[in-house]
């Protein structure tokens, strides 16, 4: 018998390799609002976390995990000319129009997951537009039964009321639920709603920072099935 009734998964940084979708999309998008001002751009990456150069982002960068919202308050004073909703409207466009990069193709694991009688799910603290935009071009989309944004009426992570609310909607109890995620937001949350944590290392969030929150650690969700398998309650 399965130690699991469904699988929860964030997105960026879970689903999609963070640093090879958001990278160049990221630094494209500090070069447009700055007016392709290189210099203003780079203090802009300094705010955020990110490294200008390497296209990167930080392990602390106050931007992982954060919801749209909570980006634009970040970015805000340094951008006077700016309305709260002027720069999220910019930031979900750029968002829906990013070329999404699958850490694993997702069809055939989610089918996978799927064949084990899993309910799957997405909970994730960017906007349902775009959060759906991605899944529909990975062709997960139909393969999941429930997909949650941080506007989708339910406080954000490292709340745990999204996965909650997956957990009522699913029809599964949370301790039969396992959280997949990449950043100790994801993990919080799944903590406090009672899920088993499992982290993935396909974010900007150091093994070091995960290791304390997880009841699991793995590469990739690649490595998921395999895990299912074997059954372990923790990876090496």
């Amino acid at each position: 018998m399965s130690a699991f009734d469904a699988i929860l998964f964030d997105k960026d940084g879970t689903l999609f390799d963070f640093h090879a979708t958001w990278g160049l999309n990221a630094k494209q998008f500090l070069l447009d609002i700055c007016a392709q001002d290189e210099a203003r751009a780079r203090g802009l990456s300094a705010a955020a976390g990110f490294d200008f150069d390497r296209a990167r982002y930080l392990p602390d960068s106050p931007l992982v995990a954060a919801t749209p919202g909570q980006i634009a308050a970040c970015l805000l004073p340094h951008l006077p000319e700016f309305s709260s909703s002027g720069l999220i409207e910019r930031m979900n466009a750029m968002s829906q129009a990013a070329v999404q990069v699958e850490a694993t193709p997702l069809q055939p694991l989610m089918w996978d997951l799927r064949q084990r009688g899993l309910s799957l799910g997405v909970v994730t603290n960017d906007a349902m537009a775009g959060a759906e935009t991605h899944l529909a071009q990975s062709g997960a989309a139909g393969l999941l039964d429930h997909v949650l944004g941080c506007d989708s009426g339910y406080a954000p992570k490292p709340a745990p009321d999204m996965l909650l609310a997956f957990c009522e909607m699913a029809g599964v109890t949370p301790e039969r639920v396992a959280m997949i995620g990449d950043s100790t937001g994801d993990l919080n949350a799944a903590r406090a709603a009672g899920m088993v944590a499992i982290a993935v290392l396909t974010g900007p969030t150091e093994r070091e920072s995960l290791e304390p929150l997880a009841d699991a650690i793995l590469p990739s969700i690649a490595y998921l099935p395999s895990w299912l398998d074997k059954g372990e309650s923790r990876a090496a």
